[in-house]
């Protein structure tokens, strides 16, 4: 008899010991990812930030993950699946249980219900889209980089999860403020790939005190006709 797969969340906890010792070589950094994805609840990411040591902090993060449930589990191996994550730390490429994983939170619902008993839903699960779903265009990344004052770099890497270093790059290479925001914002949408959406680029630059205008990134949220 075959053994039933792993779900989401027994992966992450089978990695767990490897993940700690893997990512506290960078905490903070693994930390701003999470975030950035909407991984970890307002109450979780505090409860991480306030962590000291950098092991204990990745090991707030995956218990705040394991406790969130499936999708939560489903985007931190996704997010140890990307460039970024796969460049700052090496070791995370030797992981093949990350390149093995290809559960669904979808399915693992679904493996859940039958093991309870409870009847399978006839139809998939409707996915609701609000009006800023659609992939955020280089015409809104460059009315929103003209909204964004002095604190691009604490937005860069608080809200968008954008590397230091990379940020030195980008002020480095570009000399007028906008053009530097411009290629920050550009280098999230690339990080993010179909996640970049301007709902969620909207959500992640109003949910901290960054002395941004609600009312100046207001049209990410508006449909795509008003902006063709």
């Amino acid at each position: 008899m075959s053994e039933e797969p792993l779900t989401l969340v027994q992966v992450i906890r089978r990695l767990k010991v490897k993940l700690i010792e893997i990512l506290s070589a960078d905490a903070d950094f693994v930390l701003q990812h999470a975030d950035a994805r909407s991984l970890l609840s307002p109450h979780g990411y505090q409860l991480v930030k306030s962590c000291r040591v950098p092991s204990e902090k990745v090991t707030e993060l995956l218990d705040q993950i394991i406790q969130r449930g499936p999708t939560a589990a489903q985007g931190l191996l996704e997010l140890l699946k990307d460039q970024a994550l796969q460049e700052t730390f090496p070791l995370l490429a030797s992981v093949q249980e990350l390149q093995a994983n290809s559960v669904s939170p979808e399915v693992e619902n679904n493996v859940s219900k039958r093991r309870k008993g409870a009847p399978e839903s006839q139809d998939p699960p409707k996915k609701i889209c609000s009006n800023g779903c659609a992939l955020v265009k280089e015409k809104q990344l460059m009315m929103v980089a003209q909204a964004i004052g002095r604190s691009w770099r604490e937005i860069g890497r608080l809200a968008l999860g954008v590397p230091s270093v990379k940020l030195e790059q980008i002020e480095e290479d570009h000399s007028q403020h906008s053009e530097r925001v411009f290629h920050m914002l550009r280098y999230w949408r690339h990080s993010q790939r179909e996640e970049a959406t301007a709902a969620r680029l909207h959500s992640l630059l109003s949910q901290k005190n960054f002395d941004l205008a609600p009312e100046n990134i207001a049209f990410l949220l508006e449909t795509d006709e008003e902006h063709v």
